[in-house]
């Protein structure tokens, strides 16, 4: 593909300035707009060593408000990078709405780079692959704007480069061994990029080959790539708005999942308290054990809990963490969205929160919140709840690549047993701060929250991060449930661990 790109194409100076000068201008309004209708930008520069990244951006953030971008430039990944799911970095810097980020070099190194160095084995590639596509789809449903340029060069080019970079005291540490030897290796790095090119190419975020020879004629390229995007997606979101017709309310009524999951859980298990306080010394002792193990072989774990207002989340999750070591896991209680929070995708704010390779996550609520409480309560559209399972999964399916144990827990009760720790938190002076109007409001709502429970185990309970469903009735039988299952799921995750290290030793 790429060897059919005439690299000789140049444009001549007086052109260039006139050009550049129409489309500086104009690049300087379309930002404004972009602000103003709360459109977030990411823009990606790519491409063969020395081909002019670093020169290129620099052009194009010239005439653009410099309040309104940020720059990331990517090189090797740090030691905290190292440690989390390959994405994780690039979700935390997407950017809110209206603002634009621009990206030297950036997720791809996954599948170019890493993958030419040996990092990534060939194994590993489809799943990196779908984790990509995965990321930028999300990005683009939700409005986010991405244009991906890689920058072309030639072996002879780039070679020539190198030379003149290297020749300076003041830019030779720029080339690298590396750089030399995939110059070495140019044709076998080039088949590499072409794969990528046409395995990410997508309708959503396109890539855009710039003819990086000439720099002027790459420079004006770029512009025109940027300008006419952003005029696009401007005019799309004019047209969406003019015609937009009043959005029907999230909940939906229909019966599907009425007789799903939740109406086939025995809600009379119970344990007595002299079984309850043997089994849950025993397991936390175990617990206490494999957390010291996770860390050494460095596995994350992500743990999830949601359930009925009441259904027991706080008293399991003290239960889980009260022998654990501190330093090694965080309880991230999920509130509403902040004012910082709501100008981002909704998955960015538990992106943030991912735990370090050999570290425990635990979520009190999680992002399962907007296919029950946003769609229930309208507080997003009905495409958007919809798309949701599927970009959930693919969250957590690049969670569970990178190597982490995922769980999430349902605690579920019936409506009398609410009812009944209701009126006790009410009547307990120590307990009153749990309850709120909202609480018994949500009350109301009973059946459209159970059907949109049922929705979610059946269309997000998988293989790789799978729903447990606690009967809770009996708080002594849902803790301890919640610590065993945790317990077996990290001595099944330790073995595979040990026995795949085995295998490569061997």
């Amino acid at each position: 593909m790429l060897e059919k790109i005439d690299l000789s194409v140049k444009v001549d100076k007086a052109d260039y300035k006139k050009a550049m000068e129409e489309m500086e201008e104009k690049l300087g309004l379309l930002q404004r707009q972009c602000k103003e209708a709360g459109i977030p930008v990411m823009i990606l520069f790519d491409g063969m060593g020395a081909a002019g990244k670093g020169v290129q951006i620099n052009r194009l953030i010239q005439v653009m408000d410099p309040r309104g971008f940020t720059v990331y430039a990517s090189n090797r990944p740090t030691e905290e990078e190292q440690y989390r799911p390959f994405l994780w970095s690039y979700w935390t810097k997407t950017p809110a709405k209206g603002r634009i980020a621009i990206f030297d070099r950036s997720w791809y190194r996954r599948v170019q780079v890493d993958r030419f160095d040996g990092l990534t084995e060939d194994h590993e590639l489809p799943s990196a692959f779908q984790d990509i596509a995965s990321f930028e789809k999300q990005l683009s449903d939700d409005g986010t704007v991405i244009i991906k340029l890689f920058l072309y060069i030639s072996k002879e080019e780039q070679k020539k480069r190198f030379k003149k970079l290297a020749a300076s005291k003041e830019t030779a540490w720029r080339v690298s061994d590396a750089d030399w030897v995939r110059n070495k290796e140019y044709d076998r790095y080039l088949r590499i990029n072409e794969e990528m090119l046409e395995q990410t190419d997508t309708e959503y975020a396109p890539w855009t080959i710039i003819e990086a020879t000439d720099k002027n004629y790459a420079a004006m390229k770029i512009m025109s790539t940027v300008t006419r995007r952003l005029e696009y997606e401007l005019e799309q979101r004019k047209e969406e708005k003019a015609g937009a017709k009043s959005q029907k309310k999230a909940a939906t009524h229909g019966d599907k999942y009425k007789n799903g999951v939740l109406s086939g859980v025995d809600l009379s298990k119970r344990l007595t308290q002299s079984k309850y306080k043997k089994e849950l010394d025993e397991l936390q002792k175990k617990l206490e054990i494999l957390h010291s193990e996770i860390y050494r072989l460095r596995i994350p774990v992500v743990i999830g809990f949601e359930g009925w207002d009441a259904g027991g989340k706080g008293g399991a999750i003290r239960r889980l963490t009260s022998k654990l070591d501190p330093r090694g896991y965080e309880v991230n209680p999920t509130a509403s969205p902040n004012d910082v929070e709501k100008v981002h995708h909704y998955l960015w704010r538990f992106w943030n929160n991912v735990p370090k390779a050999g570290h425990i996550a635990i979520f009190d609520r999680t992002w399962y919140g907007r296919v029950m409480v946003e769609r229930i309560e309208g507080f997003c559209t009905e495409a958007e709840w919809k798309r949701a399972y599927q970009e959930i999964n693919e969250m957590e399916a690049h969670m569970a690549n990178a190597g982490a144990v995922v769980l999430k827990f349902w605690l579920h009760i019936d409506k009398d047993e609410q009812e009944r720790r209701f009126k006790e938190r009410m009547e307990n002076p120590a307990k009153q701060w749990k309850i709120t109007d909202e609480d018994w409001r949500n009350r109301e709502k009973w059946d459209l929250y159970e059907e949109a429970v049922n929705e979610m185990l059946v269309r997000t309970s998988t293989t790789y991060a799978p729903w447990i469903v606690v009967e809770g009735n009996d708080k002594y039988y849902a803790r301890v449930k919640v610590v065993r299952t945790v317990v077996e799921a990290l001595e099944a995750k330790i073995k595979e661990v040990k026995k795949t290290q085995k295998a490569k030793t061997s």
